[in-house]
């Protein structure tokens, strides 16, 4: 059994001495014979010069061990450790049991005047950077963690506390995690406690990772939250770019039926001009006005695309200064959009009658992991669920809103998708909302530049969990994050030196640059069993909520007990 610990980091502020008396006091307490008087006149200059204030300080780190050869393991580590810092270490053999005492809470008065130096107060008190006790936020909203020496529970608001203090400029949070760090455990664990508080959280999902949460809130709500939407062929997820209640469309609901446009448009090796993002955006303009002006006209795709293939076309064709194809090829857009018109493979995908209504639902999932293969078909879906929770924020003032995205980003890390992700960061920020991106595949992130221009930019809160399945690669990723070495440093330490009697797994959790610190996520039994995703503990606990009439709360609390 060993321990390290930093048992004493402490310094006395002196009334700074004048003349000659300063150097007389200072060289009678010198500690060794001959010490060396220009230095002492340089370190009272140098005070005297720029106004230090002097200090007395000592810093020591008790190490010990049951076993004599680990322990002098330990003392070559340390010593090794605090030359890197260039400090110079001194293995104190005679006044180590003095120094034990005096290193007690209320024992400083018998610390002996011998073992403390002469220097100002700013290297004095270098080593107090690096750590800090954990504290809890003072703010009301905010997420259950622990502290990950103690285990004590701290909550922590990484949102509203924050922007409040200017260290962030954003709620978005960026979450990277490599398979089996606890990422999928963790997302849970904070959407969860958001919902609790009253946020609207929409998820889009591609490996069932909050099936078991997202029905036990339906359970609990008795149908009224908890939506869980799957893509099927039989029930496909459509909706209406066009549709709203009083036909009111500002300029960003604008921009982004533009943006949905131009992105079934183009594929991603193709440029969009400032021509064809012109036009395409006036033919939005004039198709709005002209259902404005006639009700009978049913705002859908259909009769969008009839009108940019009918009277849109013909006004180019009018037109004084026409239009080249070079410029804007209206019949090759038609052509590639003519999937999404009735008769097409997509028809269904932007004509939906029965639009998805997320108003009233607090904790909505949407699983597209069987569709996530399509190249055409996923990214669609995709900007048709973000233009639903972007609708529902628009609706919703006052409201904190979340919408998460799990590895569907994806869908939408092209060129062409750039713009789309960059408007709906805005426009999330803009309505007391945030946009979570959560990801694995360190590769995507570190090739792709859309992610660090629309995503990592826009995302002052990170999230990183063991990041040792990336140690050859996370230069890369230090670099593509902006991290210090001082972060670098925290995140490789997470999981390394965890307790074995306890069970949990730590988080590291970055704000604007300024602050970072890592936690654990330590949660009850029951909790577990509601966030797991190990398949064998899913099954079991539906299996019993199956045998108990559906009530998936008793049967996690059976499940536990039966742990304890």
């Amino acid at each position: 059994m060993s321990r390290l610990l930093v048992t004493n980091k402490s310094f006395e502020l002196l009334e700074p001495y004048e003349g000659k008396l300063s150097r007389t006091v200072l060289r009678g307490e010198s500690s060794r014979k001959g010490a060396d008087l220009l230095d002492i006149d340089q370190y009272l200059n140098e005070a005297h010069s720029f106004g230090l204030q002097s200090v007395r300080a000592h810093f020591n780190v008790l190490a010990w061990s049951d076993d004599v050869q680990e322990l002098r393991h330990i003392r070559n580590d340390v010593g090794s450790q605090l030359a890197l810092m260039e400090c110079r270490p001194r293995h104190n053999t005679v006044d180590a049991a003095t120094l034990y005492w005096a290193g007690m809470p209320g024992n400083a008065g018998d610390f002996p005047a011998e073992e403390s130096f002469y220097t100002f107060i700013e290297p004095a008190v270098c080593f107090f950077t690096e750590e800090t006790n954990y504290k809890s936020s003072s703010s009301p909203f905010g997420i259950k963690l622990c502290d990950r020496v103690s285990g004590r529970p701290l909550h922590l608001d990484i949102s509203d506390e924050p922007m409040k203090k200017g260290i962030i400029t954003n709620r978005n949070k960026f979450v990277l995690g490599g398979s089996g760090s606890g990422k999928s455990f963790f997302m849970n664990h904070l959407v969860r406690q958001y919902w609790e508080q009253g946020t609207h959280v929409v998820l889009v999902d591609t490996g069932n990772s909050y099936q078991g949460l997202c029905e036990l809130i339906r359970r609990k709500t008795k149908g009224e939250d908890g939506v869980y939407f799957t893509y099927t062929e039989e029930h496909p997820i459509s909706f209406n770019p066009f549709y709203t209640d009083d036909y009111y469309f500002d300029v960003e609901k604008k921009d982004s039926i533009k943006t949905l446009l131009l992105t079934l448009w183009k594929t991603e090796d193709d440029k969009i001009t400032k021509t064809e993002s012109g036009e395409l955006g006036s033919a939005v303009n004039a198709y709005i006005e002209r259902i404005r002006a006639d009700r009978n006209i049913v705002p859908c795709f259909d009769s969008f695309y009839e009108y940019l293939r009918d009277d849109y076309r013909r006004e180019l064709e009018e037109r004084e200064i026409r239009v080249s194809r070079e410029d804007f090829n209206i019949d090759n857009m038609l052509i590639t959009l003519r999937q999404y018109y009735k008769g097409g493979r997509y028809d269904f995908l932007l004509n939906s009658r029965a639009n998805i209504d997320l108003l009233s639902k607090r904790f909505v999932v949407f699983e597209v992991d069987s569709i996530k293969e399509n190249k055409e078909l996923f990214p669609v879906v995709t900007i048709i669920i973000m233009e639903a929770f972007i609708n529902k924020m628009r609706r919703l003032k006052g409201v904190r809103k979340q919408l998460i995205v799990e590895e569907a980003w994806k869908a939408l890390s092209t060129a062409n998708m750039a713009e789309y992700l960059r408007y709906m960061y805005k426009t999330v920020r803009k309505y007391y909302g945030e946009a979570i991106v959560v990801t694995q595949e360190v590769e995507d992130i570190i090739s792709s530049p859309v992610v660090k221009e629309a995503i990592i930019n826009n995302s002052d809160c990170k999230i990183l969990l063991d990041q040792h399945k990336f140690m050859n690669r996370f230069d890369a990723i230090q670099s593509l994050l902006g991290l210090t070495d001082k972060e670098k440093a925290q995140i490789l330490s997470i999981n390394q030196s965890n307790d074995p009697s306890r069970k949990y797994k730590e988080v590291w959790i970055g704000l604007g640059g300024v602050q970072s610190a890592v936690y654990a996520t330590e949660v009850s039994v029951p909790e577990y069993l509601a966030y797991t995703t190990e398949e064998t503990e899913k099954v079991e606990v539906q299996r019993l909520a199956g045998e108990l009439g559906g009530d998936m709360e008793l049967a996690i609390r059976q499940l536990a007990e039966g742990k304890r």
